[in-house]
């Protein structure tokens, strides 16, 4: 009596889980979309463990899959923690900013929830509650943001700004998801009994789900959307054809009624957007005025930095959620020809490429068993000899998570669709492993005092252990909160006192970094006050610049390998200087170079060491840094105006206005320059070799 109780919550607390997966967010909060999920994650996950274990205590029974494909995601478990553990930012592998999604902890996360949905929903009756739980979950998420985008103020909700606004997380996502609603219809109106009045409630949402995708305009949902229908539309022939062997005319109309003719239409639509490239999908994203800046590194990109770090880190990799600092390291040089040459990338062009490109051999070789086991299970459970030994619930698990796995591949897709991939992966493990013979493993406990012991003190540690566990994240994820407060304080004393808040609760490098930020605008108002400071103001400065140093260097203590810090306090050690701290230019030039050998291919890095060189007097080595830049980045306006900035000073008028001009000439419509310009051509003209002329010029310039 008591065990069905606990196994009741149980299945509602993970299918809540679940289901509200795409709908949840914290709404008038400083808390992230995509962040916020974490919550539900977390408190469902623990809460459904926690009450299975309890069941546990009172049948003495527990039952579990007999899959390969659950001993795979353990290898992968066991991977990621040896790439933690040996990752010289361990405290980044592990958790991240806030429960990142490439962190070991979210991966352990994610794991945990497939093997709970393999034992939770791993009955037919079960997993087809889940399954139509997720089909409304999707429908009204589809619903709100229809409607959404007319009404983008009033559904903002302090959290979903504009148009493109999301409960999923990036407007790609949202795209892929209407993907994945789409096909869930589309297999439940195929293959499952359906009355009329269901299935025209079905028909509706998939063209709810097109007209989403549509929006979006992601060329990835229509290729998979398309390829997947292929596959359904064939599956579904084949069954017919093979059932149907028959040429009278009453049982030709029967084909006839049963022919897939939603996967056809869904296929022609499908190709439709896929040959008509930008020019279908682009008019209606003019016509709702909608603008996606999505960006990301190409696969190609993605698979450079793999490979060097394979070269250096060959066996557990840099550790997992990584990424940012090894493409930093590697990136390719090609980068600085875009715009995004200065942006730090924490996901490469898809998520699972990301996960596994810090994570070296071993890494790769887990997730490759992984996936090979589930597609071979999967594609053995399809393929079944008879019909009747086919499980429609089980097929649909597999087809949904299998083109959840593939979003996965080609983009970054956040933390729905993957832990939702997994969750599905799970559901499909559970009904497989209970479908054979021998499939499911079964212990009992209560007739042996010594399996009792031990299995109640492994219950009882796992309950422990989770409820510890939900308690820590909570008061990391309230960091969050005063974390978004400190970067839309109106006040300085307002934004100290948020930052020293969420500190107090979580300590992490992005919070450090900001803390030094936060700090340094304090130091700058307390100096640019206009009247004599005392001492008491000139010992509060002191404090000040105390604080942000010990900032940033706190920063460079959590993540050593990360170049942000270095460069944080460079620029501390730059303001500091300015205030007349001595060596502070000298140190702000060695914190920038550490940073530079973190970051070799950042042009930017380089004009930082010859401004603070500059500034410091020492001109020739502010040439060869601004040298150094434009060789990285020959279109480098900010480095040709320093250049031209440092001619003007030492009264060289003619090559001052050479870079002025070559800067001109990449930015014409550039007010400020212009000004500039005209000011050195009021300037009396100097005898100095021009630039083309002299020695000292970089081949860059040159150029």
């Amino acid at each position: 009596m008591h065990s069905n109780i606990f196994d009741r919550i149980s299945f509602w607390s993970l299918f809540l889980v679940i289901t509200l997966l795409p709908l949840f967010f914290l709404p008038f909060t400083n808390i992230p979309v995509e962040t916020s999920k974490g919550l539900l994650l977390v408190l469902g996950l623990v809460s459904s463990i926690v009450f299975w274990g309890f069941a546990r205590f009172f049948d003495g029974r527990i039952i579990f899959s007999k899959s390969t494909t659950l001993l795979a995601s353990m290898g992968i478990i066991l991977v990621l923690l040896a790439s933690a553990i040996f990752s010289k930012a361990s405290d980044v592998s592990f958790f991240g900013t806030m429960f990142d999604i490439g962190s070991f902890w979210f991966i352990f996360a994610g794991m945990l929830l497939m093997f709970m949905c393999s034992i939770i929903f791993r009955n037919p009756k079960n997993s087809k509650i889940l399954l139509f739980g997720t089909l409304l979950s999707g429908a009204l998420v589809l619903i709100f943001q229809t409607v959404h985008l007319f009404l983008p103020k009033v559904l903002s909700l302090g959290v979903l700004a504009d148009k493109t606004g999301n409960v999923l997380g990036s407007w790609n996502s949202l795209g892929l998801f209407a993907g994945f609603s789409l096909l869930m219809s589309l297999i439940i109106v195929e293959f499952f009994l359906t009355t009329k009045r269901e299935k025209a409630i079905l028909s509706g949402l998939i063209i709810l789900s097109l007209i989403i995708a549509a929006v979006v305009n992601f060329s990835l949902v229509w290729t998979l959307v398309g390829a997947f229908s292929v596959i359904i539309f064939i599956y579904k022939a084949s069954l017919i054809s093979k059932n149907k062997k028959v040429d009278s005319g009453a049982d030709m109309e029967s084909r006839m009624a049963n022919f897939p003719v939603f996967s056809f239409a869904i296929i022609i639509v499908s190709l439709l957007f896929f040959i008509s490239g930008n020019l279908l999908g682009g008019f209606i994203t003019n016509k709702l005025h909608i603008q996606n800046s999505e960006v990301s590194p190409s696969l190609s990109s993605t698979m450079q930095v793999t490979k060097s770090v394979l070269k250096t880190n060959p066996i557990v990799g840099v550790g997992p959620n990584r990424f940012g600092t090894a493409f930093a390291m590697h990136k390719p040089l090609a980068i600085n020809n875009s715009q995004f040459w200065d942006t730090f990338f924490n996901s490469g062009s898809g998520l699972l490429p990301t996960m596994v490109s810090t994570t070296g051999y071993l890494g790769i070789l887990a997730w490759l068993v992984f996936f090979a086991l589930f597609l071979y299970s999967g594609i053995k459970s399809i393929f079944s000899r008879t019909e009747k030994e086919i499980n429609w619930e089980r097929m649909a698990f597999f087809v949904l998570s299998l083109y959840l796995f593939v979003s996965a591949f080609f983009y970054s897709t956040g933390p729905v669709i993957f832990l939702l991939a997994l969750a599905f992966a799970g559901v499909f493990v559970g009904l497989s492993s209970s479908h054979q013979i021998k499939g499911e493993v079964t212990l009992m406990f209560l007739n042996d005092h010594r399996k009792s012991f031990f299995s109640m003190l492994f219950l009882v540690l796992l309950i422990i252990l989770s409820v510890a566990v939900s308690f820590k994240y909570i008061e990391r994820l309230i960091s969050v909160s005063y974390f978004g407060k400190t970067v839309n304080a109106s006040t300085v004393p307002l934004a100290e006192s948020n930052i020293s808040k969420a500190l107090t609760l979580y300590q992490n490098d992005l919070y450090l970094r900001t803390y030094a930020q936060v700090y340094l605008v304090k130091l700058n108002s307390q100096v640019q006050t206009g009247s004599t400071p005392t001492d008491a103001d000139k010992a509060s400065i002191q404090a000040t610049l105390d604080q942000a140093v010990n900032g940033a260097r706190l920063a460079i203590a959590y993540d050593p390998r990360n170049y942000l810090n270095f460069q944080t306090l460079g620029s501390v050690y730059q303001t500091a200087a300015t205030l007349g701290v001595k060596d502070g230019y000298t140190k702000a030039v060695e914190q920038y170079k550490i940073a530079s050998t973190l970051n070799p291919n950042n042009p930017g890095l380089r004009l930082a060491m010859a401004t603070a060189s500059f500034a410091d007097g020492k001109i020739q080595d502010a040439k060869d840094y601004i040298n150094q830049a434009l060789e990285l980045k020959p279109d480098y306006i900010e480095a040709l105006l320093v250049f031209s900035q440092i001619a003007k000073s030492e009264g060289d008028t003619t090559s001052a206005l050479f870079y002025a001009k070559r800067a001109q000439a990449l930015s014409p419509s550039n007010s400020d320059l212009n000004k500039y310009i005209d000011s050195l051509n009021k300037a009396p003209a100097s005898t100095t070799p021009t630039p083309s002329e002299s020695k000292t010029v970089s081949p860059a310039a040159k150029n």
